[in-house]
């Protein structure tokens, strides 16, 4: 019989990617009743949107919670955003749709891939409201995570996002 500390991936301290909402940080991991059975939960504190949330440990990985990823994986994703880009679907609806599958995929290439689709749609054509909410919410994660993973300022991340974006 396993236990329920058998499926804990991340400890109190990890930084863990939480796809759509951002970097958060492992504050506590903790056994609650959830209809009538013991589950066990991580608490993460996004610091982003000032939110704390609770994730059953067993359903941390449908959920796409993941760890930071390694330096050169970083670096890699903000080096393709000043690679050719795909041209993406005219139809925002499409576009829009399409945006959001590769955000729920969670991984730092899909989501630089998004700002920088996004960043250069701008430069034809204003965003609509709900896309550059999506721009701005890649945009955060892409930089979040970035600078977590190679341990540098946000600003210093942002402005290298940018350079890279405007190549």
């Amino acid at each position: 019989m396993s236990s329920l500390q058998d499926y804990v991936q991340f400890s109190v301290g990890d930084h863990v990617v939480y796809p759509l909402q951002g970097v958060g940080v492992i504050k506590r991991v903790e056994e609650r009743i959830f209809r009538g059975a013991q589950t066990l939960y991580y608490v993460i504190y996004l610091d982003i949107s000032d939110m704390t949330v609770m994730i059953p440990v067993d359903k941390s990985d449908e959920m796409g919670i993941r760890a930071i990823v390694p330096q050169e994986e970083a670096q890699a994703a903000i080096d393709t955003i000043s690679s050719k880009y795909e041209p993406m679907p005219v139809d925002w609806k499409a576009r829009y749709q399409m945006n959001v599958d590769l955000l729920r995929q969670g991984s730092i290439a899909s989501i630089a891939k998004v700002v920088q689709a996004l960043y250069h749609r701008s430069k034809i054509k204003e965003l609509p409201v709900q896309e550059r909410k999506l721009y701005d919410n890649a945009l955060r994660l892409l930089i979040d995570e970035t600078a977590y993973s190679m341990d540098r300022d946000k600003k210093e991340i942002e402005l290298l996002v940018f350079s890279r974006l405007e190549k």
